[in-house]
């Protein structure tokens, strides 16, 4: 029988999110909260201090991510994250792999990562297949961004999966660059963080601001806590390294432009259906 394409998230998927929300929550509390504390309370012991608030930064985004996955009534609000979601921890697994002798074996935070990785790929791809099948093609009244902020976006996603890809393929080259210290390791999960960008390239297809609103809040939430972070631990950081510069004003820029964009696409519904250089 042909599946009725009602846009709705499938049951499944919002278990899913349910499930996932407390442990990403419980894993930002511990390397936001405690960075100095990972070889107590993480899988692995992570320094130094910036790198885990940097991943705790991308837990708390995916956290939201996933409650609004819980509570969403359309696919077209949650679906365009998925994909990068799926990157990232299909990278995050097979850095498991590759570094499996830098992890605390003994500790049940290792055993829950370690599940977390090998799995979480293929339930997030799952549930991304299925509600394909009932995902409603787009409506002509649906707001939509401009073919401006639509560039920037695309072409913001599309450095951040190359930045990622990189820092994961290419530690060796890129960790005397970076601005703060990395190991292949950290260097590789910082690099899985950054692929999580990818998530804007479903502009391409599909600018929609329905599609885009929710990353736009993640990101919000992502760049915040990580420039954050960066206050809290910016003895961490290499001020003589040009990337140091260029990765703070990038992300302040990329902070402010996700800011704007949310609060110009507020106005009121009698507005103009598209921003960003119509």
């Amino acid at each position: 029988m042909a599946q009725v394409r009602d846009d709705r998230v499938l049951p499944a998927t919002r278990v899913l999110a349910v499930v996932l929300v407390p442990i990403l929550v419980a894993a930002f509390v511990i390397l936001y909260g405690f960075p100095a504390d990972t070889r107590r309370l993480f899988a692995w012991t992570i320094s130094p201090q910036l790198t885990p608030m940097v991943l705790a930064s991308a837990y708390l985004g995916g956290a939201w991510f996933f409650v609004r996955v819980a509570r969403e009534r359309r696919w077209a609000a949650v679906g365009a994250g998925f994909l990068a979601v799926c990157l990232f921890a299909t990278l995050l697994g097979i850095a498991t792999v590759l570094h499996w002798d830098r992890f605390n074996h003994g500790h049940p935070a290792f055993w829950l990562w370690a599940t977390l990785y090998f799995v979480a790929p293929v339930l997030v791809l799952g549930a991304w297949l299925a509600n394909s099948r009932v995902a409603a093609p787009p409506r002509p009244d649906e707001r939509r961004i401009g073919p401006v902020a639509r560039a920037v976006i695309a072409t913001g996603g599309g450095l951040a999966l190359l930045q990622g890809l990189v820092l994961f393929a290419a530690p060796s080259l890129m960790i005397p660059l970076w601005p703060w210290q990395l190991t292949p390791l950290t260097c590789r999960v910082v690099g899985a963080i950054f692929c999580l960008g990818s998530a804007g390239l479903v502009v391409i297809g599909d600018p929609r601001w329905e599609r885009l609103r929710l990353l736009v809040e993640v990101a919000t939430v992502m760049l915040t806590l990580m420039l954050v972070g960066a206050l809290r631990a910016r003895g961490d950081l290499h001020g003589d390294r040009m990337l140091t510069w260029l990765l703070a004003v990038g992300f302040i820029g990329a902070l402010l432009g996700a800011v704007y964009l949310w609060w110009s696409m507020r106005r009121p519904s009698g507005a103009p259906l598209t921003t960003g250089g119509d």
